[in-house]
């Protein structure tokens, strides 16, 4: 799990001014609201006067109320009142503030500390609210399964037609024999390939929406850690494109946002149809990556035994080494050692400008 990312905390509904959202990410807790100006506000979830979960508490003036002691936190993450206390609350009375962007109809935070002309943007769609393009509602579903794990596998055009019968049938293997991916950096932050599905595809009776004809092409990419992109087309008029946001609960669960996108079956009366139908090969994938083992991707490639159809894996696993390399990944072993007994708090960018901080920030390699 790597800080200094944009991630998904909730669909832009469910923030409100009149109530809190407490949400897990990289795991530890975050509440999330509403200020006067309907802007959305994520702070960390922990009361730095007794640890209390601001995240239970209530919202009062545009402000979150810890339910222990009433103390009250602005957007900023200052302490702005202490019941017991006549003079203003001291300067170390603060908890963390993330920025945040309203993107999609999610409430995205950025989860880190750099200031905001290094940080990484959010993936931008660019079909979004354009013609001829026709999103799906959002779709928000949890795996007991790790993140990186879910990417990979949507990395993986091999596992195809063992995962997905009804995708493709038994040219897909022979066509990346025929024809090897190539992987290309789309960015600094991602990479992506595109490729042949094969001249035969799936058998006649067990193709979806045309899959397995003579020029589909499908292909995925990968946009920092933990954003996910597919795109499927059949022809130029025929085209799906998929996108996937995903937060990391912790180590072992994933919850993760699903924008689908189209340029052909436009009618409203399709929407559920495709919903159901992109849910079944989901579910599909969530049967295989809930059984690997290791849970975790495998901190050597060594470990496993890696083929020319994962190139696309082996280059995002060279991302998050380079993203290692930069310090922001997070021991996650040292934090498991010390959770319950230590508060901790993902840095924010007020951190480089001032001391004094309760939280202990979040152990990093």
């Amino acid at each position: 799990m790597y800080i200094n990312f944009w991630y998904p905390i909730a669909l832009s509904k469910e923030v409100t001014t009149y109530e809190p959202v407490k949400r897990q990410v990289l795991g530890l807790q975050f509440v999330a609201f509403r200020d006067e100006d309907g802007t959305p506000v994520v702070l960390s979830d922990t009361c730095i006067h007794r640890g209390g979960s601001l995240g239970d508490g209530k919202i009062r003036k545009h402000q979150v109320e810890c339910p222990y002691h009433g103390w009250l936190f602005n957007a900023a993450g200052h302490c702005t009142h202490i019941p017991t206390v006549k003079d203003k609350p001291p300067v170390r009375a603060k908890v963390d503030s993330y920025p945040t962007q309203e993107r999609y109809g999610i409430v995205f935070a950025f989860l880190g500390d750099l200031p905001e002309d290094e940080r990484p943007p959010i993936y931008d769609i660019k079909e979004y609210e354009k013609d001829p393009w026709r999103t799906n509602d959002i779709v928000v579903f949890e795996v007991n399964a790790y993140y990186e794990r879910s990417v990979e596998n949507g990395l993986d055009p091999a596992h195809n037609e063992f995962v997905h019968p009804l995708q493709g049938g038994p040219s897909i293997a022979a066509s990346i024999m025929d024809h090897p991916i190539e992987v290309e950096d789309t960015s600094e932050w991602s990479s992506a390939f595109l490729q042949p599905f094969g001249p035969q595809g799936a058998h006649e009776d067990k193709k979806v929406l045309g899959a397995g004809q003579g020029s589909t092409r499908a292909g995925s990419e990968h946009f920092g850690p933990n954003t996910l992109i597919t795109r499927i087309w059949f022809s130029e008029t025929r085209k799906f494109h998929q996108f996937f946001f995903e937060a990391p609960i912790d180590g072992n669960r994933t919850r993760i946002f699903f924008i689908n996108m189209r340029n052909w079956m436009l009618e409203d009366e399709n929407d559920r149809r495709l919903i159901d139908i992109n849910l079944n090969i989901a579910d599909e994938d969530i049967k295989i990556i809930e059984a690997l083992d290791p849970v975790r991707t495998p901190s050597s490639t060594t470990k496993e035994m890696l083929v020319p159809a994962d190139k696309p894996i082996f280059r995002y696993r060279e991302f998050l080494t380079e993203w290692e390399k930069k310090g922001w990944k997070i021991d996650r072993k040292a934090f498991e050692d010390q959770k319950g007994d230590v508060a901790f708090a993902i840095p924010c960018p007020a951190r480089r400008e001032s001391k004094s901080w309760i939280l202990d920030p979040i152990p990093l390699v």
